[in-house]
């Protein structure tokens, strides 16, 4: 297949791009810069601004299937206030999103595969409270819409995503691998109340790549891999960065490298479920138990 991937630059994109490239698609990658990992460099590039281009112009003709990774979130929002967390969310998901699928379908792609977010499954109460939540369930319910017996379109809604892709330089995953290995001695070394489910950029590769051979058209697939407390997560970076701590748990300060702001199900909220096996199969078996070796692989890459 010729896929495209919008967003495929990033971790979860860039992951998805070369693992379809090494399962023999023919993969070109859209994004505003060209990327700079190396391994991603040697694929074919197209540029693209999806919130403001028109994709509309032919620079999607010719590909058979698309994934679609790209969102705005909490650091898309301007810090001076110049502009609400609702109206850039509202711009860049809301509407550019399925704009940008709408323009895939007319220029003859007839697979997606649309990366979204764990939150409209797990903390579906707060649609119509949180912006970010409401913006991507908004989204995703926009883009399942489109789905058609001529556009097969499905997603894919992650939980929180670990890995690491070399060349690439993530400054707040640099900081938790600092944080771990003691070298932030001014930093609170204690771990938030509550945990969440978390799955593997390579596992997400993987999803990705079955999804878009066996992906229900109009299916929401909700994917994830551990279930951990922010107590065992962070102790699994301790450890793995050569300084085991046991960790304290506290919710009267805020975290500073998790901090309530992006717990979009709450402040201390604790999400937990498993996929079942019959999703998993669907979605081609991607590989499950990976944070361990994720976790290590990112510390040995920034320490």
């Amino acid at each position: 297949m010729k896929v495209i991937v919008i967003g495929g630059s990033g971790l979860i994109g860039g992951e998805a791009a070369l693992h379809l490239a090494e399962l023999g698609h023919d993969v070109t990658i859209m994004s505003r810069k060209p990327p700079v990992a190396p391994a991603l460099a040697e694929l074919p590039f197209v540029a693209g601004d999806y919130i403001n281009d028109d994709l509309g112009d032919g620079r999607l003709a010719g590909f058979d299937a698309l994934v679609f990774s790209a969102a705005a979130d909490i650091r898309n929002v301007p810090m001076d206030g110049s502009r609400t967390p609702e109206e850039v969310y509202r711009e860049a998901n809301d509407t550019a999103v399925p704009r940008a699928l709408e323009a895939a379908r007319d220029a003859g792609i007839s697979r997606v595969v649309y990366i979204g977010t764990f939150y409209p499954h797990v903390a579906a109460h707060r649609i119509g409270e949180c912006p970010y939540v409401t913006s991507r369930a908004n989204t995703d319910k926009a883009v399942r819409a489109l789905n058609s017996d001529t556009f097969t379109v499905c997603t894919l809604d992650l939980p929180f995503v670990l890995g690491h892709i070399p060349g690439t330089q993530v400054p707040h995953i640099g900081a938790l691998v600092n944080y771990a290995a003691g070298n932030i001695p001014d930093m609170p070394v204690f771990a938030p109340k509550g945990g969440t489910n978390h799955i593997t950029s390579k596992s997400v590769a993987q999803a990705v790549a079955g999804a878009l051979e066996n992906g229900e058209g109009g299916k929401a697939y909700l994917i994830g891999d551990e279930n951990l407390s922010w107590k065992e997560y962070l102790e699994r970076w301790f450890a793995a960065a050569g300084n085991p701590t046991e960790l304290e748990v506290r919710d009267d300060i805020d975290h500073p490298l998790l901090p309530n702001a992006i717990m979009f199900a709450g402040a201390g909220a604790t999400v937990s479920y498993d996929t079942p096996a019959e999703i998993r199969e669907r979605l081609g078996n991607y590989a499950t138990g990976q944070i361990d070796t994720a976790i290590a692989e990112v510390v040995q890459a920034y320490l």
